[in-house]
Parts: C-alpha cells; structure tokens; sequence
C-alpha cells in the first residue's frame, strides 16, 4: 500500500530483480531490438576482416596474381571495417539511450515510491542509506547497462560470429575454439559465482558508511558540542576500511581470472592444429591465416568479459537493493476513491489505542469528541502520547485499535489528499526547505499570490524581520533553514499555516522559540482564525492553555481527565502538579 501514486504510472515487474530491469528495457522495445541487430552486423564486419586477409593471402601465393584481385580484397576489407564503425557508432548509441532511461526512470519509480512510503517506514531508515540507493544505485543500473551489459552483447556475438565463419571455412577447425567455449563457460559462471557476494557486500557497506556520514554531518552540532569528532571520525574510517577492503577482496577474484590464459592456451593450440591440417593438406595457408586471425578475435570477449561482468554483479546488487526498498509494504494507503468532502471539524477518539511496530501501547483506550471550532488543549508529561494523538488525526499514523472519525467518517475511510489537505501541522522542530521564504510560506498553497503570502506573514509577526533582509521575500534560506533563528522559523511555519487556511489545525509547541511579546501578538492571529475551525494545541504556555475550550490530560497513554483549566485545577492532582511545574 502507497500513500501517495502518480495518476498515470508505468506498472514494472517487481517479482524480482532480473524481471524488474527485464521491464525497464521493454518499456522501450526498440532500443535493445537494435542495439543487437548492430551489434550482429559489426561483429560480423569485424571478423571478416580476417576472411579478406586471408584471401589475399592465397591469392599472393599464387605464382601469376592480378592487382585488380587484390585491390578487391583491401576494398572489401576496408567496407567492413568501414560498416563496423558505422554499425558501432549506431550500437553505442542506442545502448548509451537505454542506460540513460532506465537510470532516468528507475530514479523516478524510487523517488515516487519513497514519496508514497508512510512515516512509519521513513522513521525505521538511515537517511544516508536511502540516499546511497537514490543516487549511487541508481547510476550502477546506468554503468550495468553502458558500458557493461553492452560489452557482454558485444563479447557474446564476438564469439558467436568468429565461430560461424571457422565453420564456414573447415568444420574440422571447430576442435580448439569449441574446448575453449566450453572451458570459459565454466571458468566464467565460478567467478560470477564468487563475485555475486562481494558486490552484495560493497553496495550495502557502501550505504552503510554513507548512513553514518550523513548523520554526522546532520548531527555536527551535537557532534561538536559534545566534542566526539575523534569518535565520529574513527567510525567513518572504520567503515571506509571495511569497504576498501571489499574493494581488495573483490580485486583478488578478478586477479585469479583465468579465462585469458586459457585464451593463450588456446590461440597457440589453434595454430598448431591449422598447421597440421594445411601439412595434411585439408586446408590451405590462406585458410590457417584467416582461422589464427578468427581465433584472435575471441580475445576482445575474454579479455572484456571479466570488467563487464563486474559492472553487471554490481548492478544487479544494486537493483536488489532499489527493488528492496520499492516493495516494501507500508501501512497506509492513499484510498483515491475515499471519502472527499470540505472538512467541518468534527474529531472523535472511539476506544483509541496505538502502539508503534508491535511495542508496549503508547495510547490506551482514548475516547473523546471535540466540535467544530472547539480549541482542545494536550497536557501531560514527557513520553505520555500527546504528539503521537494529533498524529492519528491527519493518518500519519493509523490506530492499533478503535476508530478515529472526522466529520464522522472513519479517517481511514477519506481520501488521503482530501484529509491531509485540510490540516495543517506545525511543530516544535520546523523543518523550512532550501528555497525562499516566499516559496517556504506557500509550500502547500503553490496558487497563493505575493499579497496572500505577505498578509499570512503579517498575522505570524515575521513580515518585518523578512523585510529585514536584503532580499525580502526572495531571501534564500539554508538547508532546514539553518540561516535563521528558531523563532523565524516558527513564524514562517506558522504563517504556512495561516495561507492555507486548514479546517483542523494543530500547534504542537510552535511557539516554544518565540519571545512573550511576539507570541502575544501571534496568539491574537490564532485565536481569530481559531474560531473558525477546530485547533489542537500541545504547549507547556499556560497563556495557551487557559485560552483553550477544554484540556485533555493524558498520563502514560490513558485520558485521565479532561474539562477546563478551572474544572481541572480544582479536582486533579495529576494537573495541580503539571500547573505548578509550569508556573
């Protein structure tokens, strides 16, 4: 199941890796149908090259030869070389258009597919793996196809196409190249055999050391204020470590590749044979010349065979891994045919309990209803599920057990876009993307006009700190906007709130960064737009909490109690103790 798919998706093989990349290439059935047929007529071209030579040979053996024969001969020759590099130009370029696409599209597929994965999944990944498989995985599919699944193309014809013109030429000639077939055939499948877990090995290694890399760098603050880059560092050489040394593991199999000795073994056995068969008379020297050049021709499959392989293990790994990832299951799904209808603001808990990934409950039997427009506070201490509530609102989560209902309707029942669309969610920890501030506040309202995005900006108090910069509005912020305070964050958050004018709106401690008088002003914005729609409030600020209709008070996952500030005051302890604490 997906929370989120493209309308018009291409619908892959994902059984399996092979039947995977099977249907990325036949996505474009034209592109591999020529790439063969060229590469048929240039490995053809190329070996005839020799038959020429050949040819020419015997004819200057003769005692009385023409000039005009032979310049038929270089004439020929030269029209198949000529036709070779006409036909690999045509090769490569329709094979370099395959590996392109289907790393375009692999990368597409992965980037939806991610896009569609619910927080659930997303909260169990390492962000440096993820990125491993978005970018370096995705380019070995590219480097598995061009150079490397060409090259096996172009060695397997470069096999095949000498072996039908040695045929053509003396069967008898066959003995050699047929015991070297057999033999490389063998020596070929046990390399590809010892290499498959090595390139399994280095790819995931290599996610590995970029998942530890990557959290670092995220994490450089905690990094160096708690001074552990000795640590950090040695963490990051011990992974690169062990991935050199699969590197160094990989580069002993490929050192005990035998196939080219063997490809000696044979050229010379080769000759020999031609050579008794022209002294017994059977063939001619011309014909011993163009079978020692045909046998030549197999040393360009056997000597590529052993790089091109090895791109070919490593992408298939690397498609494991993509496919891996693609099919994992999540828990949500978008239910595009759901309920879609504007949303009124009616939430109500039904014996609500969830727990994450099979664990101990983090919320135990919940039951409430809160009416349109009602502003409804969480309260209780760290660890006592207040986020995680609000988070089964909008189906980021979906309930273990009972039922969630908005406006009546089970959540799990309305089209996911239909829901979400009308929520808004602000948190503690504002996440702002590497843009402007204009596009950061209309990220979710993309239509919204200049005026729309200064007026939301004015009611989150931070039109005049924006207007502060040089460049306004069109001011580029940092990745996770890192160039500005928490409290300019908050309040471009808040103002992304405001423009898109949510039917349901959840503040979970968006205020924490911001100084008293700001905050104030800000808490007259909130409540104007708070009558008008049902607001769920997470705060520690019990200006916040007394503005509310009614509080929940939650303790270890159970609702222990809920009414108004005054009515909770009065009779609980459990919210005398929260109060004083924050008082």
């Amino acid at each position: 199941m997906r929370e989120f798919k493209l309308e018009q998706e291409y619908r892959y093989n994902r059984s399996g890796a092979r039947r995977w990349l099977l249907s990325h290439t036949l996505r474009y059935p034209w592109l591999p149908v020529l790439v063969t047929a060229t590469a048929v007529v240039n490995n053809f071209a190329y070996s005839y090259v020799q038959v020429f030579i050949g040819r020419a040979f015997d004819l200057i053996m003769q005692p009385q030869w023409a000039t005009s024969a032979l310049l038929a001969l270089a004439a020929g020759a030269l029209a198949a070389s000529a036709t070779q590099s006409l036909t690999g130009l045509a090769r490569d370029y329709a094979n370099e258009f395959i590996a392109q696409r289907i790393e375009r599209d692999a990368r597409d597929e992965l980037y939806a597919s991610l896009l569609g994965k619910s927080q659930t999944f997303h909260g169990r990944q390492r962000i440096g793996d993820v990125m491993a498989r978005a970018t370096n995985d995705v380019r070995s599919l590219n480097l598995m196809f061009s150079p490397g699944l060409k090259l096996i193309v172009d060695a397997a014809l470069g096999i095949v196409a000498p072996l039908v013109l040695i045929a053509l030429l003396d069967w008898r000639l066959l003995l050699v190249p047929t015991l070297f077939l057999i033999a490389l055939m063998i020596t070929v499948a046990d390399y590809a055999r010892q290499l498959t877990p090595v390139s399994n090995a280095l790819r995931a290694q290599f996610g590995e050391m970029n998942a530890g890399l990557a959290e670092a760098i995220a994490g450089i603050e905690v990094v160096k204020g708690s001074a552990q880059e000795p640590q950090e560092l040695e963490k990051f050489v011990h992974n690169a470590a062990r991935y050199r040394d699969y590197f160094v593991q990989q580069g002993l199999i490929q050192a005990r590749y035998l196939p080219m000795l063997m490809f000696s073994i044979a050229w010379a056995g080769a000759f020999l044979h031609g050579m008794f068969l022209w002294r017994a008379g059977a063939i001619t020297l011309g014909n011993v010349v163009t079978f020692v050049g045909l046998v030549g021709v197999l040393r360009f499959p056997t000597f590529v065979s052993i790089f091109a392989f090895n791109l070919v293990q490593i992408g298939m790994a690397s498609a494991r891994r993509i496919l891996q990832m693609i099919n994992t299951e999540t828990e949500l799904d978008e239910n595009v045919n759901g309920y879609s209808q504007p949303v009124r603001g009616e939430v109500i808990f039904e014996n609500v309990s969830f727990a994450y990934d099979g664990t101990a409950p983090v919320l135990r039997n919940l039951s409430f209803c809160v009416q349109p427009g009602e502003t409804v506070a969480i309260v209780g201490q760290t660890g006592s599920g207040k986020t995680t509530l609000t988070r089964l609102v909008n189906r980021i989560f979906d309930a273990t057990e009972g039922r969630v209902l908005v406006d009546g309707v089970d959540v799990r029942n309305w089209q996911l876009e239909a829901l979400r669309g009308q929520i808004s969610f602000i948190e503690q920890d504002v996440f702002l993307f590497s843009r402007t501030i204009a596009e950061n506040i209309a990220f979710g309202c993309a239509e919204a006009t200049q005026a729309a995005i200064e007026h939301a900006a004015k009611e989150a108090q931070a039109h005049d700190f924006i207007m502060s910069f040089k460049d306004g509005y069109e001011t580029e912020v940092g990745e996770r906007g890192v160039t500005l305070s928490g409290g300019q964050r908050q309040r471009i958050a808040i103002a992304r709130a405001f423009l898109t004018n949510p039917r349901i709106l959840i503040l979970d401690d968006s205020t924490s960064a911001i100084d008293s008088a700001t905050e104030d002003k800000i808490q007259q914005a909130m409540r104007r737009i708070s009558a008008q729609r049902t607001t769920f409030l997470i705060t520690h600020r019990l200006s916040q909490i007394r503005w509310a209709d009614r509080i929940l008070l939650l303790k270890q996952g159970w609702l222990i109690d809920q009414g108004t500030h005054e009515e909770l005051l009065a009779r609980s302890r459990d919210y005398q103790r929260i109060f004083a604490r924050y008082d």
